[in-house]
């Protein structure tokens, strides 16, 4: 079940490893609701976050540093890529780890993130002048349904209140706002020195969140360090990397159209790793996501 590779304009550009990158990022991404849920229980969200967040940066500041990794050339560059990092990594994840630890069935966090990718396309025109063919449009309609199909089996509404509902839909604008905000300024980013800026700005924001709201204790157990090192070197090293690789080089709605795989290959790493079963029904749904982001995404 493999993401279609045409995200790019001309993936002959930039060599035959980019022709890989969304199936990597797919897979990647994926897993990172492993990550949380392996984490969660032993720390509060904004304190989990903001430990994330700090690793991140001073990791990609000392590497930075090491490497003479150019840095942002004034401070309104360096003013946007704090934007977006406020935005993708701490709006986005505070969203979604406060809806997690409020009780939010995941079927429904996956329903409410479904809603990104076409929220990103009816956006990117005004915002990026970027315009959808109707066969386009078709495929992401085609995208959303397939992954309520997919989560179909997982959609416990009953478990769902209102405010988690609402904290999903924060992360859900947040990640929107802060993809558009990416290509639209994040151009020229430097990945080493800009993702040192742009998590040491979401640590700021969960930080100051955690001391207002939080007790801050963490029980450093073998589940919790295995969660934050997932989270850290997979996702906001590895998968973050390869979604802005990607933004820099194809269209934002494009890009994001990959979201609607997430859960089908979400629900496939559940089968392979932890016996989670599926039926008919659901490989249907795999199909059609699949079939819509093809839709999106061919030249």
């Amino acid at each position: 079940m493999s993401p279609p590779a045409h995200v790019f304009p001309d993936p002959r550009s930039g060599g035959a490893w980019i022709a890989c990158v969304p199936v990597l990022f797919v897979v990647l991404w994926s897993t990172g609701y492993m990550g949380a849920l392996y984490g969660l229980p032993y720390a509060e969200p904004f304190t989990f976050l903001f430990v994330r967040f700090a690793i991140v940066a001073v990791l990609m500041a000392g590497i930075s540093l090491a490497t003479g990794a150019p840095w942002p050339a004034d401070r309104s560059e360096a003013g946007h890529l704090a934007m977006t990092g406020v935005l993708i990594h701490g709006v986005t994840f505070m969203g979604l780890f406060s809806a997690l630890a409020r009780g939010l069935p995941s079927g429904v966090i996956a329903l409410v993130m479904g809603f990104q990718p076409l929220l990103t396309a009816f956006a990117a025109g005004p915002f990026l002048g970027e315009t959808l063919k109707a066969r386009q449009w078709f495929g992401m309609v085609a995208g959303f349904a397939g992954v309520t199909v997919v989560i179909t089996d997982k959609l416990d509404v009953a478990g769902a209140d209102l405010p988690g509902i609402a904290l999903a839909c924060v992360a859900v604008t947040g990640f929107t706002a802060g993809t558009l905000y990416q290509k639209r300024h994040g151009g020229t980013m430097r990945l080493r020195s800009g993702h040192a800026i742009q998590f040491a700005a979401a640590a700021l924001l969960t930080g100051a969140f955690s001391l207002a709201f939080e007790t801050g204790s963490i029980h450093w157990t073998g589940e919790f360090i295995f969660g934050l090192t997932w989270l850290v070197v997979v996702l906001s090293l590895g998968a973050v990397s390869l979604l802005y690789v990607m933004l820099r080089r194809g269209q934002a709605s494009k890009v994001i159209s990959l979201f609607y795989l997430v859960p089908p290959v979400t629900a496939l790493i559940g089968f392979t790793l932890f016996n989670e079963t599926f039926g008919a029904l659901a490989l249907a749904g795999m199909a059609v996501s699949v079939f819509g982001v093809a839709l999106v995404t061919r030249q």
